[in-house]
């Protein structure tokens, strides 16, 4: 029990830390490509893009949403994603989205066309992952265009809006239990 206890407080701070360095992270920095990073973070795997890879930009914003802590300790957002609203988990230590298999085919993308991108490693072990542009992604009006993504084929549970949206934004921060995106 003390060991769980542990666990979550290090899973925690961890993530605090990763939100908290994301606080002052300016919408014109330049986004550093996923596939650049060799630190074993499964979303850092090499991939292969599309020939209709673009950037991501920022579309528009509406201001600030603020997201209350749940229960589990994590931060939730309905996500607007190509006109379907998906629930996912926010995760600044995901270099992109991950989308579980059941919410990519919800959007309507026809995952087993997607060719494998490489391998996410995962807590069950090494699963495939299909990466996949995404036109639109939006949190009650704060929208970013073309954001990359990956579908995980792995029993996730939740999807996790990760880097490949968080970085365009001009600001997240984290004080007591509300997350406030802007």
């Amino acid at each position: 029990m003390l060991g769980r206890f542990t666990s979550l407080a290090v899973l925690i701070a961890a993530g605090s830390i990763a939100v908290g360095g994301m606080a002052t992270r300016s919408v014109d920095a330049p986004a550093t490509a996923a596939a650049d990073h060799d630190n074993g973070n499964w979303t850092t795997q090499a991939r292969t893009h599309g020939s209709g890879s673009v950037p991501a930009e920022r579309a528009s914003s509406s201001g600030e949403v603020r997201l209350g802590r749940s229960g589990d300790s994590h931060f939730y957002a309905d996500a607007d994603i190509n006109g379907t609203n998906i629930r996912m988990m926010v995760d600044s230590g995901a270099s992109i989205i991950a989308l579980t298999r059941r919410d990519a085919e919800a959007i309507g993308i026809d995952v087993d066309r997607l060719p494998i991108g490489g391998m996410a490693n995962t807590a069950g072990g090494n699963v495939p992952m299909r990466v996949v542009m995404l036109d639109s992604v939006d949190v009650d009006g704060i929208e970013v265009r073309q954001v990359e993504a990956a579908v995980i084929d792995a029993d996730m549970g939740v999807s996790l809006l990760g880097q490949s949206y968080l970085s365009k934004l001009n600001a997240v921060n984290v004080e007591g239990d509300t997350m406030t995106l802007r």
